[in-house]
């Protein structure tokens, strides 16, 4: 059957929709780009649009909002179809996601972008530390919804099963809402069976910190080396509205972090001092 001139215009014009419409979404992580806890998102995230993973070749966690200056970054593409590309950098997590931006991604602004999974909690004062919301982070200052995830488990073949559920469901939130300007999302997810879930509780970040201690040990060539360990210490055991507490529930925890670091509250003290 022949289709009209006008018919024609106008399947042009909602095939023009359509690709306008598709989501881009920029994904990368601090466990490197082989990392399982990666391959769980951006095959999850595949669903609602294009995905472009940059990821770090090598394992980056508790690189923070670290970049690169004194050397240059070299990217290779692994993977390149449709609706899919993948690269390596040899940088750390915000440099890929700055490289992406600035470089890879042809000026286009993605639509979101997506962190992990992390092998590993980054709730409470862990997030200072994590290369994983970093890039949350960077997303965030670029003004793009942008959300980190954390699987409570170090396995490097640990189950993502659970954890690919909860990351399509954030998703399919921000798209049909969005985010606030300025916010971006730490997601932590405890290491049990989907079923075993009892939901998702909005936290606030638990009071806590690392207690570092470093082992001293001496090499073959009798030369002192420090080797860091230590053990996480929550300040607020009891609290039922913080991360920590979720998670030690079975809840998912969802914590919004803020870019803005300023302490509103302590400037009526500060404006007491003499200078």
């Amino acid at each position: 059957m022949a289709i009209r001139s006008d018919s024609r215009k106008y399947l042009i014009n909602q095939n023009a929709i359509t690709l306008k419409k598709e989501k881009l979404i920029l994904i990368s992580n601090d466990d490197g780009v082989d990392a399982k806890g990666l391959k769980t998102l951006y095959e999850t995230a595949s669903q609602f649009g294009k995905v472009v993973v940059v990821a770090p070749a090598e394992a980056m966690s508790g690189m923070s909002h670290a970049i690169t200056i004194k050397t240059p970054l070299r990217v290779k593409k692994l993977q390149h179809t449709g609706s899919m590309e993948i690269y390596k950098c040899q940088g750390t997590p915000v440099d890929c996601i700055k490289l992406a931006i600035n470089q890879l991604l042809n000026g286009q602004q993605p639509d979101l972008v997506l962190s992990g999974i992390n092998h590993g909690s980054n709730a409470s004062s862990s997030v200072v530390y994590s290369g994983t919301m970093a890039v949350a982070m960077e997303g965030c200052i670029n003004q793009i919804p942008s959300v980190g995830f954390s699987l409570l488990s170090y396995d490097p073949d640990a189950d993502f099963t659970a954890s690919g559920k909860i990351v399509e469901k954030v998703i399919e939130n921000i798209f049909a809402t969005g985010l606030s300007e300025g916010i971006c999302l730490n997601v932590n997810i405890p290491y049990v069976p989907y079923e075993e879930i009892k939901g998702v509780k909005i936290c606030r970040q638990a009071k806590g910190l690392w207690k570092e201690e470093f082992v001293k040990r001496v090499d073959p060539h009798q030369g002192e080396y420090y080797w860091l360990t230590g053990y996480y210490l929550n300040l607020e055991e009891n609290s039922e509205d913080t991360d920590e507490y979720a998670l030690l529930h079975n809840y998912v925890s969802v914590v919004p972090v803020e870019i803005d670091h300023t302490a509103y509250p302590a400037f009526d003290e500060i404006n007491t001092w003499k200078f």
